[in-house]
This record gives C-alpha cells, structure tokens and sequence, in this order.
C-alpha cells in the first residue's frame, strides 16, 4: 500500500481536526464505546498449540471457503509468515521460541474483533457492525469498495476480493457470527483438539487467563494481549514468548481507533450527504456519454447508406449506359443485315 495504516489514521485526524469540521469533530471525540458488557470472545493460548492446522480447517468448513493451495495436513506452510485473506480468514504462522529451541511457537491470527473497530470507524457507509455478541460483522450491500477499512485496521485483517471482477467484498473472521447466536462454538473453536482456543464471555477469559499467568508464571509473558490493545479487542492472546517475537505489534496503545478518527467521523454525515450528489453526477455523466456515443454512431451509419447509395446510383448508371451501347450495336447489325437482304433480292430480281 502506498501509505501506512498509522498515517492514514493521522491523515483522517488532521483532515477533521481541521477548521471546516472541527467543532463537530471535537463533539464526536468525546464519545465512546467501551463494548457489550457480556459479550463473547475467544481466548489463544500458543502454549497450547501445537501448530495442526486445524483450526484452519474448521474455519474453512463453517465458512464454506475453497479449498487451499496446500491440505490443511501439510504443515510446511507454517514456516512461511502468512497473513489472512478473501479466501482463509484465519492462518496460523510458526516462529522460533528463543526460551526453548526444541519447540516452536505458533500465532493463529484472524480479525481481532476490537472493542470499537478501526474498520467500522473508518467505514462512511456504516458496512462495519460491533455486534452486542462481540463480533464485527460485514454487510457487503451497503460497501462502496472504497476499502478503507484495509488500511484503518491496525492488524491487516480485511481482506478484498480481487479476483472477483463484478461483486467484490471485503472478507474476515466474523466469529461465526450465525453460529453464535445459535449457541455454537465457532468454526475454529470447535476444530481444536488441545484448548487451546477456549470461548466465551470475555470478561471470564480475562479472568481465566491471569489465572494461568498466576499458577504457571514461567510458561506465561505476564501480559494479556488485547485486553487493552486498541482499547480492548474480543480476541484475547496468552503467549509463552514476547509478542513482538511472534510478529505481534507491541506499539499500538491503549486509545480505540474511533478516538483516532474521531475528527473524521464527525464529518462523515456530511461526506454521506454528498455521495448521493455525487453518485447522481456520475449517472448523469455516464448517460451524457451514451448518448454522444448513440448519435455519432447514428450519423456513422446515415454517411454509410449515403455512400452505399451513391455508389449504387453510379453502378446502375454504368450498368444502363452499357445496355444501351449493347442495343444500339444490335439495332445498327440488323439495319445492315436487312439492307444487304434487300440487296440480295433486287440483284436476283434484276438478273
């Protein structure tokens, strides 16, 4: 991408905090929302993953996503530092444990689910949802495309469907949403085999993982990745290795992204307000062009049949020209052959 996620969050700030929007950007920075109370999450222990896959694959299924490039049964592909797209909403990556060189380290990585979304803060359009269960969910119908939801989120999760050349969307983890509300475990959840991935609500996966923390504090980095992160997310993390040696960003701070935003947002209903205008100026632009287009080929079409017409005339001309050569020719052969038949019948009356 040509910019970064930190300075287009910076770009939307200083464009709202600016003088045309800043009284309603400072009226829309004092407010927040801190999350559902009883919302759900699921909280990571990579102390407990062994690296299968498998939750890939559960997510792959639920989701009814194509098949991948490599069986979920190959695990080569954990050395490579893959990130999630339009067609794996989650993947899990292996790292080098420096504590324990006999063991690797896994990171499972899909869409954090914040608190207050960058993705939805950033989304003009309203297709972004924090939903009371914890999950942010899509709602492809209202997206324009405009994908700045890619660049707001500070984890690099959603995903664009470029291959998809008529009806592209944006794709991630939803949480298994559907499946939620129906009191099932998510994809993931349900296809691990060490707990590793525990559900629930997050107020008890917090206690339940400084419980861990607690009882086994040489296993743990005494840190709840995402308790705080961007002012909180539903996806919680327990590492046995730094976060930032598992590709995990460290910089982020406490402060959601909607606070980050916040300038911008308050002009958003007025950017809502023009996109109509804006979208009629182009319908009325696109048909300005169909109808140039309908003429020129109208007259193109008139030159061509007064051409073809021209050239007809002119054929037929030649063609009556020619016939009537023909028949003088023949009139004047049978004056001749008359007359020398007259001839011949005076000489043999002569005679």
């Amino acid at each position: 991408m040509s910019i970064s996620r930190r300075k287009f969050i910076g770009w939307m700030s200083a464009a709202g905090l600016g003088a045309t929007f800043g009284k309603s950007a400072h009226a829309a920075a004092n407010k927040q929302f801190k999350g559902y109370p009883d919302s759900v999450g699921v909280l990571f222990d990579n102390v407990l993953c062994i690296g299968c896959r498998n939750c890939e694959a559960g997510c792959n299924k639920v989701n009814e996503l194509p098949p991948p490039s490599q069986p979920f049964d190959d695990l080569s592909v954990l050395a490579k530092k893959r990130r999630t797209s339009s067609k794996a909403y989650t993947v899990v990556n292996r790292y080098e444990n420096t504590h324990s060189k006999k063991s690797p380290i896994f990171r499972k990585i899909q869409c954090n689910h914040c608190l207050e979304p960058a993705c939805a803060s950033a989304c003009f359009v309203r297709a972004f949802t924090k939903t009371k269960e914890g999950a942010v969910v899509y709602d492809a119908s209202v997206c324009v495309g405009c994908r700045y939801c890619m660049i707001a989120c500070p984890f690099e999760i959603p995903a664009y469907e470029y291959d998809e050349p008529l009806t592209p969307r944006i794709r991630k983890c939803t949480m298994c949403h559907p499946r939620v509300i129906e009191g099932k475990l998510p994809g993931c959840v349900e296809a691990c085999p060490t707990e590793s991935l525990t559900f629930g609500k997050r107020k008890d996966l917090i206690n339940i993982a400084r419980e861990r923390i607690k009882k086994f504090p040489d296993r743990y980095v005494d840190h709840i990745y995402g308790e705080h992160e961007m002012g909180g997310t539903n996806w919680l993390y327990l590492s046995g290795a730094p976060y930032k040696e598992i590709g995990m960003r460290e910089d982020l701070g406490t402060v959601p992204a909607p606070e980050l935003t916040a300038g911008v947002l308050g002009a958003v209903p007025i950017v809502v307000g023009l996109w109509p205008v804006l979208l009629t100026g182009v319908y009325a632009m696109t048909k300005r062009k169909e109808q140039i287009a309908q003429k020129e080929k109208e007259q193109a079409v008139f030159h061509a049949l007064q051409k073809a017409d021209a050239a007809a005339q002119l054929k037929l001309s030649e063609a009556l020209t020619k016939a009537q050569k023909e028949k003088e020719v023949a009139i004047q052969k049978e004056v001749k052959k008359a007359l020398a038949e007259v001839q011949k019948v005076q000489k043999e009356e002569g005679s």
